[in-house]
């Protein structure tokens, strides 16, 4: 049974257990959410290792953070680092995008070494596997397709992304939409290629029951994809993206009919002011599902600097109800990123999902703020190191710009801190006396 079906039937889960106590939670407020569909645990039956996460209402915001290789780099050693890297500095999922080498094995060393929820998309594979049968991408299958599926969960994926939302309508629909950068998902562009080759129904919408049938079996969450996200913000929040929102939505009730837990991913490039629209428009139509956001996106001239793009964009996003960021990093539109690039993309979007928690959950989120603060006031260099969202940054400045004084070396022994000590009689060990 998934953790939404023991859920409706008032069943607590360790799972439940331990994400209720991560969050600070009453163990029955988690599973009310998870039985209403607001919250979702990602927890394949055959993940062992898995330190369990909860994703929706009511939960701290969570953020993900994409490896994978690529046709240009295949490195299996790279990825691992990758994963392990981001798992260090804090992201609480992953997602393996492979599309070369050898994909099955890649994900199964990454899921053998990896105790955050994994995700992936599946197209993506079935894509690389009909290529190297000297097929071309629109001669694939439902079979390829379900093979695939059956394949990753068997090996204990827990969650994938399901692009079903874009139908045949919507490809006739953004043929008639004036988009500057049309179809920017790489598995939404493979779905629309086969779409108009075969001039049928998109095989992912059309046998979505199948689908669901696989992530039954093995407690798969459903991440219904965005095919049709904007690219620019010039296509932003259009038809195509709106309809396929829609679709989405009924997905997700029929994801719920089968006691199967869904998630829905949203854009993509969004001006600051249609951020909050596309939120809420999620969170009516799809009936209140957890929504999972890349970046968003909030200008298209930086890159370099996507990751305080999308950084911007996900504090705006998360605090007007996003659940779950997809981190973006300073590689975003330019390659594929290497560890460092992970690293800088996983911080900035923890930076965001914590900025927006303070919003959402004052009383929880504010409390670190509050001891950074008092440690700042007492000049506690280590007690900051402790706090500080990424310790080894911290100590890459600190160990650069060192400073004689007992203060940092931007003011010294003219900190404003000391100085104000000194008006009030307030002695500070190592303090040297300027006034």
């Amino acid at each position: 049974m998934t953790q939404l079906q023991k859920a409706r039937r008032q069943e607590t889960t360790p799972e439940m257990e331990r994400v209720a106590a991560k969050e600070g939670l009453l163990t029955v407020e988690v599973r009310h959410q998870i039985a209403e569909g607001k919250v979702v645990i990602p927890a394949n039956v055959n993940h062992k290792n898995l330190e369990p996460m909860g994703i929706g209402e009511g939960m701290t915001t969570k953020i993900n953070a994409n490896i994978g290789t690529s046709l240009d780099f295949p490195d299996q050693a790279r990825e691992i680092e990758k994963m392990e890297t981001a798992v260090r500095y804090g992201a609480h999922t992953i997602m393996d995008l492979s599309t070369g080498g050898k994909v099955d094995e890649i994900r199964r060393q990454i899921l053998s070494r990896c105790s955050v929820p994994l995700g992936t998309v599946p197209i993506y594979q079935v894509a690389t596997e009909t290529i190297a049968k000297r097929k071309a991408i629109v001669d694939m299958n439902i079979d390829d397709i379900l093979d695939v599926i059956r394949r990753q969960a068997e090996d204990g994926v827990d969650f994938m992304t399901i692009h079903a939302g874009l139908t045949l309508h919507a490809v006739e629909r953004i043929k008639k939409q004036n988009r500057l950068m049309g179809v920017v998902s790489r598995g939404g562009s493979f779905l629309t290629a086969w779409i108009m080759k075969n001039q049928k129904e998109n095989p992912f919408y059309e046998h979505f029951d199948k689908i669901l049938d696989i992530a039954e079996e093995y407690d798969v969450t459903m991440s219904l994809g965005d095919a049709l996200r904007p690219g620019s913000l010039y296509d932003a929040t259009d038809r195509p993206q709106i309809d396929e929102l829609i679709i989405l939505g009924e997905l997700v009730d029929r994801c719920r009919a089968r006691g199967v837990q869904v998630m829905v991913e949203g854009p993509g490039h969004v001006p600051l002011d249609q951020i909050v629209t596309n939120v809420k428009l999620e969170k009516r139509l799809a009936h209140g599902a957890p929504f999972y956001v890349l970046g968003p996106l909030v200008t298209d001239v930086a890159p370099g600097y996507d990751h305080i793009v999308g950084a911007i964009g996900g504090a705006i996003a998360a605090s007007a109800g996003a659940d779950y960021l997809c981190y973006v990093t300073p590689a975003e539109h330019l390659g594929l990123p290497g560890p460092d690039e992970v690293r800088q993309g996983v911080i900035a979007s923890l930076i965001a999902a914590h900025a927006a928690d303070i919003m959402k959950f004052p009383g929880r989120a504010l409390q670190w703020d509050d001891k950074m603060s008092q440690a700042r006031r007492s000049l506690d260099w280590k007690a900051q190191r402790e706090l500080a969202i990424d310790p080894d940054r911290f100590d890459e400045i600190r160990n650069k710009y060192k400073s004689s004084s007992d203060a940092c070396s931007m003011c010294g022994d003219l900190c404003a801190l000391k100085i104000v000590d000194e008006c009030f009689g307030i002695n500070r060990s190592g303090y040297k006396k300027q006034l």
